[in-house]
This record gives structure tokens, C-alpha cells and sequence, in this order.
């Protein structure tokens, strides 16, 4: 008997919840194809305020902010012990000036978990290993459960929410190299035991190499006393050959004389992951009934925690669309969804490339700052990168004019 719906999606993470619970809310039977079963590790722990608008939409605001994540205001910075923080709530753009850090296998479950009571039927242990159109031009992808049992599932519609995955990208042939170097991160979750008292667990840390400006280190603290650590540096820095990754991951940090003095009594009691050659692009984000959402169409750099912002925001604007093509209407995928999305990716772009050539750490650790530039700033790195009402995002090259301010 064949298997219709008309919706499926592939992948549960953020980008796939939300777009499951935004159609399940329109009407429409979905089925999402999860590999993993929830809880499950991921990385990209430190939310923006921008995720809370998408969270509303998709009537999960509530859950979260009753599961008991930790709070978050804003972000630090610290190069060579100079300090340096952006307050979200003295953001520019209109929203939510704050969110959560949240441990992604709890974080993660919760929003599937809502996702299944607007309706969405999740199945977890899927393996997707074909896609294809029918006989009427419908999209079909063809699963494996965890016993090897073959199935199809026809759809009107496919969403691919898959991650890093990247499911439909490479049985299409859309994947692209990225123009970003290629860099690798080493991270892990500890108990961080910080004892210090000017340490604000309100913030994710972000530390500089004190010789490498292209070196940086996150910190980010969870409500129960642990955090997520990582380093992030060009792929050669780290010697794996000779070396085990928590060793690296180790030194590293004894290089940093900030972490090496809030981390002094740190338990390294979870092994260490390694992630490289991470960012990535695609030919197209859409194609005949299917959209790519979230990292499956593209993912830049950790540094901003931009991740799960660019995920929700492909879900909040693709979701609708959807809905119209099923409705019968007119959808221009490239007008409607790939031109807006991207350009809150370019302008996440502009301020990645600017903090690995260090013009745009100059400006986070200079006491040259102009409250309202400062607060446009901010609301970029509150995940705001879509508010046109913005100059800095309008016109992502008014960077340099401030970086050339603060070097001057």
C-alpha cells in the first residue's frame, strides 16, 4: 500500500520541529524521518533572542521557557584579558533581547516533543538513501528503518531539515565547496566547577587566542553547573596524528590564560568531539517540491552561534510558502525564500569574515563605540540579521567604516 502525506521532512532538529509544528498548525498531515532517536548530542548550544520570535510562531515559546534553561542576556568577549560584552537588551532592532543556553539533547527533544503534539507523527531510526518524483511528479523518498526494512513515502512536499546530514544536497548532486577556509573545532561538555564571581553565567563566553587572532574558544554555561567547551582554529593547528584530541583540547586551553583561570578545577568527564571542514553551501536552496532548511543549504562558522537562528528563520519562512503551493497558489521559491533567507546569511557572513581577520574584534575591544552604532551591532549578533530597518544590515559594508574608526 503506498504511503501518502503532504508534508515530509527530513530531520527533527529545530529547523524541522518548527516547520512540522507551523504545518501541522495550517492543517496539513506531516511526517518527519529522523536518523537519530531524541535525546541525542548536538553542538550550536547557545541560542540568539531572534530564535524566541520563531519559537512564538510556532506555539512552543511556552515549553521553553518553563524547561528550566539557562538564562542568557547577552555575549562576552575577552582577548589578552581586554574585556568586551554586547547587552541584547539594548539591541537596535525590535524582539526578544534574550534567550537561553540550552544542552541541545534536552533542547532538541523538547521542541520535537511539541511538534508531535500539534501533530506531526515523528519517526525516529529513519535512513533516507533515495529520493525521486513518482508517476504524477510527486516527490518520493525511500527509508530503511532499523531492521534494513525498505519503505517509501509519498509526498506533496519535501523539507530537508537534515543538518549536517545533508541528505538531499548529496543524493542531488547541490553540495558546493565554501569559500570560508577550511577550519576544525574540538569540543566537548565539563563540569565546570568556576569559582570566580565575576564570571557571568547570563552570557556565552568567547575568548581569543592571546597569539593567534583566528583562534577562539566558546564557553557556555548550562543551568546545572556544566558547560559546553570548544576551540575553533584553521584545520593544521591541531596535530591529531600525535596527539588525542583531549589532550589538544587540554593544552589549548592552558594557552588561554582567561579559560586556564576559570576552568583550573574543570572535571573533563565527557569525551571529546571533533568536527572539521564544517562549513558548506549548496547550488540551490529549493528545487521541484522540495526546500532545503537550516545547515542542509548552508552553515557558516560557530562563532556567532547563528546556526539554529538561520535554521528557524528557514522554517518560519519556508512553512508558509509551502502552505500556499499546497493551496494551489503561485510560489516564487527564489524571490520568496531564497533571496530573503540569504541575505541575513550574507550578512552573518560580513561579520565572520571580519572577526577571523581581526578587523571586527578591533571593534568589539574598542572604547571608540557610539551607543547607537553599537546597538546596531548588537542586534546583529542577536541574531537579528533580517531587519532591513537596520543600516548595518541594509548595507553590510558600514562595517568597515566602523572598524576603519576604531584602527584609526
Amino acid at each position: 500500500m503506498k504511503e501518502h502525506c503532504d508534508v515530509a521532512i527530513i530531520g527533527a532538529g529545530p529547523a524541522g520541529s518548527v516547520a512540522a509544528a507551523l504545518l501541522c498548525k495550517a492543517g496539513h498531515q506531516v511526517v518527519v524521518l529522523e536518523q537519530s532517536h531524541f535525546p541525542r548530542f548536538s553542538i550550536g548550544e547557545s541560542l540568539l533572542p531572534q530564535c524566541m520570535v520563531f519559537l512564538e510562531e510556532a506555539g512552543m515559546l511556552e515549553a521553553v521557557n518553563n524547561a528550566g534553561f539557562q538564562f542568557k542576556n547577552g555575549a562576552a568577549f575577552s582577548r589578552n584579558n581586554l574585556p568586551g560584552a554586547f547587552d541584547f537588551t539594548q539591541k537596535f532592532s525590535e524582539g526578544p533581547g534574550t534567550t537561553f543556553q540550552v544542552q541541545r539533547a534536552d533542547f532538541d527533544h523538547l521542541l520535537a516533543n511539541q511538534a508531535i503534539s500539534s501533530g506531526a507523527d515523528i519517526r525516529f531510526g529513519k535512513r533516507i538513501d533515495g529520493f525521486g518524483y513518482d508517476d504524477a511528479d510527486l516527490p518520493v523518498l525511500n527509508y530503511k528503518d532499523e531492521d534494513g526494512e525498505a519503505h517509501t513515502l509519498h509526498s506533496n512536499f519535501v523539507l530537508d531539515a537534515s543538518g549536517f546530514g545533508r541528505v538531499l544536497p548529496r543524493l542531488l548532486d547541490l553540495e558546493m565547496p565554501s569559500d570560508f577556509p577550511v577550519r576544525r573545532s574540538l569540543f566537548t561538555h565539563i563540569e565546570d566547577n568556576i569559582s570566580d564571581e565575576n564570571y557571568d553565567r547570563n552570557k556565552i563566553l568567547i575568548v581569543v587566542h592571546p597569539e593567534h587572532k583566528d583562534v577562539w574558544y566558546w564557553l557556555i554555561p548550562f543551568s546545572n553547573g556544566r558547560c559546553s567547551l570548544g576551540v575553533v582554529a584553521a584545520q593544521e593547528y591541531f596535530d591529531l596524528d600525535n596527539n588525542t584530541a583531549e589532550a589538544l583540547l587540554k593544552n589549548a586551553v592552558h594557552e588561554s590564560p582567561e579559560l586556564r583561570h576559570l576552568l583550573s578545577n574543570a572535571q573533563f568527564d565527557t569525551p571529546i568531539s571533533v568536527l572539521g571542514g564544517y562549513a558548506c553551501k549548496v547550488k540551490s536552496l529549493w528545487g521541484k517540491r522540495f526546500a532545503l532548511l537550516g545547515n542542509a543549504a548552508e552553515f557558516l562558522d560557530p562563532v556567532f552561534s547563528s546556526g539554529v537562528t538561520i535554521a528557524m528563520k528557514s522554517a518560519s519562512l519556508a512553512a508558509p510558502l509551502v502552505n500556499r503551493q499546497l493551496s494551489g497558489q503561485e510560489v516564487d521559491w527564489q524571490k520568496e525564500y531564497a533571496h530573503p533567507l540569504q541575505s541575513g546569511i550574507d550578512t552573518f557572513r560580513a561579520y565572520v569574515n571580519a572577526w577571523y581577520d581581526g578587523s571586527f574584534q578591533d571593534v568589539i575591544f574598542s572604547y571608540r563605540r557610539q551607543p547607537e552604532v553599537r546597538g546596531m551591532i548588537c542586534s546583529i549578533l542577536a541574531g537579528y540579521a533580517w531587519d532591513q530597518s537596520n543600516p548595518f544590515v541594509s548595507q553590510p559594508k558600514r562595517l568597515q567604516t566602523v572598524v576603519s574608526l576604531c584602527q584609526g
